[in-house]
C-alpha cells in the first residue's frame, strides 16, 4: 500500500516544452516504464499556446483541462517559473487534478497564501510543494526531481522539507533493509500545500506503512506541531532528524523557512518536543536510518 501515489495515478506536466519540464518528465516516464511497462503512466503537458504539438513523444495542451479531457490524467507535475507557479496550481486544480506536485521554487510567499485559501475551495486537489523534489511510491511511479533508483519498496513512510536530506534517508534505509511506502518532499517554504500533520495521519490509516521517518529543519513550528500529533494520533514507530542544529540566530539557512527568529525554532527545541511525543530522534543525519531501526525495535 501507499498514500497519493498508485497505480491509477496519470501523469501530466506543465511547463513539459521547458528544458528542466522536458528532463524530469523524461525522467519520470523512463522510472514508470522499469516498473510498470504495461502502464501509460507520465502522458503528456501543457504549455499555452503550443496545443496540438508533440515533443519527445508527449503530447502537448493549451490547458489542464483540455489535457485532463484528451488523456484522463488527474495528476499534475509542475514545472513552470516563479511568477507563474500560483496560477498553475489554481489552473490545475480548476481542472480537476486530484494531486499537484509544484517543484518551482522562489514561489513568492503572497502568491502562496493566495493558492492556500484557493485551494480551500477544491478539497478534492491536493498540493504538494512547491519548494520540493516531489513524491515517488517506489516501483510504482515517481512524479518529482529524485533519483528514482534510490528508492525501495518497503513500509517506511517518509515526510522531509529537505530534497537531500531526502535523498539521503531513502539511501539508508536501503541500505538497512528498509524501503519505502511512499517517500514525500513537502518543501522549506513558509507556505506550503501539504504538510507534517496531514501526511501523518494518512501513514497512521495505510496499512502498507509500518513505521514513519520525518525529516525537518529549524525554523517555525511545524515539528513542534508535528510532534503533539504524533502523542495523541499516531501509533506506529516513528523516528525524526532536524537539520540545523549549529545554525547561528537570525541568519536564514537555505530554505525560506530556515530561520530561528526570537529564540524559537531552534533545532534543540524541535527534538526536545519529538523526544517527549517518544519519537526515536536522530543526532545526525548519518543516523537517520538506524534510527528508524531503533523505533521499530523499540515497538516490538
Amino acid at each position: 500500500m501507499s498514500i497519493l501515489v498508485d497505480l491509477e495515478t496519470r501523469i501530466i506536466t506543465q511547463g513539459i516544452t521547458g528544458k528542466v519540464g522536458l528532463f524530469h518528465s523524461q525522467q519520470c516516464r523512463a522510472y514508470a516504464l522499469e516498473h510498470r511497462p504495461q502502464d501509460k503512466v507520465m502522458i503528456g503537458g501543457v504549455t499555452p499556446g503550443k496545443g496540438g504539438t508533440e515533443i519527445d513523444g508527449f503530447p502537448v495542451f493549451n490547458s489542464v483541462e483540455e489535457a485532463a479531457k484528451k488523456t484522463g490524467a488527474n495528476t499534475s507535475l509542475i514545472f513552470v517559473p516563479p511568477v507563474a507557479c500560483a496560477d498553475a496550481i489554481m489552473e490545475a486544480a480548476d481542472a480537476g487534478m486530484r494531486l499537484i506536485v509544484a517543484i518551482t521554487e522562489g514561489v513568492p510567499v503572497l502568491d502562496m497564501a493566495r493558492v492556500k485559501r484557493f485551494l480551500q475551495g477544491y478539497p478534492q486537489s491536493r498540493l504538494i510543494g512547491p519548494n520540493c523534489p516531489g513524491i515517488i511510491t517506489p516501483e510504482v511511479a515517481k512524479i518529482g526531481i529524485m533519483p528514482g533508483y534510490i528508492h525501495q519498496p518497503g513500509t517506511v513512510g517518509l515526510i522531509s522539507k529537505s530534497g537531500t536530506l531526502t535523498y539521503e534517508a531513502t539511501w539508508q534505509l536501503g541500505r538497512v533493509g528498509l524501503g519505502q511506502s511512499t517517500a514525500i518532499g513537502i518543501g522549506g517554504d513558509p507556505i506550503i500545500g501539504t504538510t507534517y500533520i496531514e501526511l501523518l495521519k494518512m501513514f497512521q490509516d495505510d496499512p502498507g506503512t509500518e513505521a514513519i521517518l520525518l525529516i525537518g529543519e529549524i525554523g517555525g513550528n511545524a515539528e513542534i506541531e508535528a510532534a503533539e500529533y504524533i502523542k495523541l494520533h499516531v501509533t506506529k514507530p516513528c523516528a525524526a532528524f532536524i537539520a540545523g542544529q549549529t545554525a547561528p540566530p537570525g541568519k536564514r539557512m537555505g530554505h525560506a523557512g530556515a530561520i530561528i527568529s526570537g529564540g524559537a525554532g531552534t533545532a534543540e527545541e524541535k527534538m526536545a518536543a519529538l523526544r517527549a511525543a517518544g519519537v526515536e530522534v536522530a543526532p545526525s543525519p548519518a543516523d537517520m536510518g538506524e534510527a528508524v531501526k531503533r523505533a521499530i525495535a523499540q515497538r516490538k
